[in-house]
């Protein structure tokens, strides 16, 4: 008999997809909420997903709302409220409040979905592969981010912690500087020729067939 996936497995595996319900011919009750996030709370698969099954689709549709209809920032912060959910979950006595903490996570899930979102595409103006403009489809998105994170793992770590401190994190030039001991003038200059050898790297691998 196979061991039990860690509970955060298990929500990578189901995250994107329905959980199919009960069979009808079951005569069965669902837990109650204070059960369920009991168990929920005690990191047992089941009551995870049996918490996916009750609650996925309305978490899905809530997000769809908070995102404006944008079907991909709606899954991304689903999968990640999902996450929040296995690692944080602790028990509530009554459904309503149960529910207003479960769209609390899932709008700070995607809040933060979209902090990351401004700042990556922020990075790429900097490099001068993206206009001011309408945000990339999910196909250029997905090309984008697959040559910057390509682009940014071959760089020296020093020159990794620069950039996304300065470009992803939202740190400042004085900060950076007490960070490496370097002056600020050291910063700069360093961040101009990242910038430039970076832009250059990510515009050929764009190219490239």
């Amino acid at each position: 008999m196979s061991a039990a996936l860690p509970i955060t497995a298990t929500v990578r595996l189901i995250g994107t997809r329905s959980v199919p319900s009960a069979s009808p011919t079951r005569d069965a009750t669902p837990p109650g909420v204070a059960e369920l996030t009991r168990r929920l709370a005690a990191g047992e698969e089941m009551a995870f997903r049996e918490f996916h099954a009750r609650y996925f689709n309305r978490l899905h549709h809530f997000l769809l709302a908070v995102t404006r209809g944008q079907e991909h920032a709606a899954r991304d912060a689903l999968q990640e409220t999902l996450l929040r959910v296995a690692r944080h979950a602790r028990v509530f006595d009554d459904e309503e409040i149960f529910w207003g903490w479960l769209k609390a996570v899932a709008r700070n899930a995607a809040r933060d979905g979209g902090r990351k979102q401004r700042s990556y595409l922020a990075l790429l103006e900097k490099f001068s592969l993206l206009r001011p403009g309408p945000v990339p489809s999910a196909a250029e998105d997905n090309r984008l981010r697959a040559a910057l994170d390509e682009t940014l793992a071959a760089l020296d770590e020093a020159d990794r912690r620069l950039i996304t401190g300065k470009y992803l994190r939202g740190d400042t030039v004085a900060e950076l500087a007490t960070q490496t001991g370097l002056t600020p003038k050291a910063i700069e200059s360093r961040l101009l020729r990242l910038r430039r050898a970076l832009g250059e790297t990510l515009f050929q691998k764009l190219r490239a067939p």
